[in-house]
């Protein structure tokens, strides 16, 4: 008989990369319930992501998703400056490497709810870096 004592039972992990792709989905399911045309998804420039860009008539919407369990902070306080700014500079080379697309464009962000009675809520933030810089 051994006697060592049984191993502790391993914590779950929560799959990051998989939650954040079923929010993806569900974010873009949500925008072409909406009118929304999809363009790109997980838009790469470097190690710059664009998740989602869309066409909302003629503007060009790059879109942040956020995976989330609902709390107290919104979706766009969940986009830190420093991300914002990489996202801006993706979208620029998004923009140049599509010349004639969009008149316009915006960059919006999406918090689509992980758990709960509300699994896959929608929050949806237009224009969300507005007069930043």
């Amino acid at each position: 008989m051994s006697s060592q004592s049984p191993a502790p039972p391993k914590k779950r992990v929560p799959d990051r990369r998989r939650s954040g792709l079923w929010a993806e989905n569900e974010a873009e399911r949500w925008l072409r319930g909406r009118g929304f045309e999809i363009l790109d998804r997980n838009w790469r420039y470097g190690r710059r992501e664009l998740d989602i860009v869309a066409l909302d008539v003629s503007t060009v919407v790059f879109v942040e998703v956020k995976a989330r369990s609902w709390g107290p902070q919104s979706p766009l306080e969940a986009v830190s400056s420093r991300q914002r700014a990489g996202l801006r500079i993706a979208a620029e080379s998004w923009i140049h490497s599509h010349p004639g697309v969009g008149e316009e464009f915006r960059f919006d962000v999406i918090g689509v709810e992980l758990s709960g009675v509300h699994r896959g809520r929608i929050a949806h933030v237009r224009d969300a870096f507005t007069g930043e810089r």
